[in-house]
């Protein structure tokens, strides 16, 4: 819950900000010097409501989609040898980093493959694929739950909601802004909204939608590397590195859906600046040099 409130008194905190900014800079007064008359502060408060409501509701889903969507099945009671093992690692590992006993889960996949969700890292789950339990030994797959309880005890799931909500507000606002700007000062439309103003606003959120992502993955990427020192202080390092080149060994497994590929062990990408996860080499080279 504390995490919650700081996820809102957060985004308060920079609309207030942002806000202010605006009035010391007069860029209010610039807009309506070239006879665009908008209410910025209401812009804003209601970017914000458009940017973070779904990424609130996608963080509160965020555990019940995850069952649906990779078919998860919850152990809650341990019904053979590797259920129980799986179980017991995920418990002493709770209580190492000090949080209530996440959900554990085993999801049908071929891919090695894991990863963490909830709203709250003491209402978590994690969940880990058969391929990766059929590919990986147990000193790998402990460093692999580790890597996922890091996530959990960082709460990194409400950090990736909160920056993914402000990137949507920065979006809206300013692609809104753009499109607002070039309806009225080029377009010369008086009353209410022209065709440009559509057409400019979705163009323009489709354009800064691509340029928030990268900043998104690159934070996604910067958290990759925490979890693995994470993983490596709750396994060892040398458990940790071996799993990542057990990752290097399989074929390069597809990206989990959705928000889900941001919480996994193995991920990846076309273009670097677009990938949730750094390249497996670096994230082995980052482990040898600690």
């Amino acid at each position: 819950m504390m995490r919650i409130l700081l996820f809102l008194a957060t985004n308060a905190a920079i609309l207030i900000v942002i806000s202010i900014v605006f009035n010391i800079l007069g860029i209010k007064s610039t807009l309506d010097a070239q006879g665009v008359n908008i209410d910025l502060n209401t812009l804003l408060l209601v970017s914000a409501i458009i940017g973070m409501t779904g990424s609130f509701i996608s963080l509160v889903m965020s555990k019940w989609t995850a069952k649906q969507a990779m078919g998860v099945y919850v152990i809650t009671q341990p019904e053979n040898q590797t259920e129980q093992w799986l179980f017991d690692v995920v418990a002493r590992q709770a209580q190492v980093v000090g949080i209530n006993m996440p959900e554990v889960g085993i999801f049908d996949a071929p891919e090695p493959n894991a990863f963490a969700t909830g709203m709250d890292k003491n209402s978590a789950l994690v969940a880990v694929s058969t391929g990766l339990l059929g590919m990986m030994d147990a000193d790998e797959v402990e460093a692999v739950i580790g890597h996922e309880m890091t996530h959990v005890s960082n709460g990194d799931m409400v950090t990736m909601a909160l920056m993914q909500g402000v990137v949507n507000t920065f979006v809206y606002f300013f692609a809104t802004l753009i499109g607002y700007v070039v309806d009225r000062a080029v377009f010369k439309t008086e009353r209410g909204y022209g065709p440009a103003y559509y057409i400019v606003q979705m163009v323009a959120q489709i354009a800064l939608g691509i340029l928030a992502s990268m900043l998104v993955m690159w934070f996604s990427r910067y958290r990759e590397f925490k979890a693995d020192a994470g993983g490596a202080q709750l396994a060892g390092r040398q458990k940790m590195i071996s799993a990542l080149r057990a990752l290097q060994r399989a074929q390069e497994a597809p990206e989990l859906p959705g928000q889900l590929a941001a919480f996994g062990i193995n991920g990846g990408g076309v273009r670097k600046l677009f990938m949730s996860h750094p390249p497996l080499e670096e994230r082995i080279e980052r482990l040898q040099n600690q």
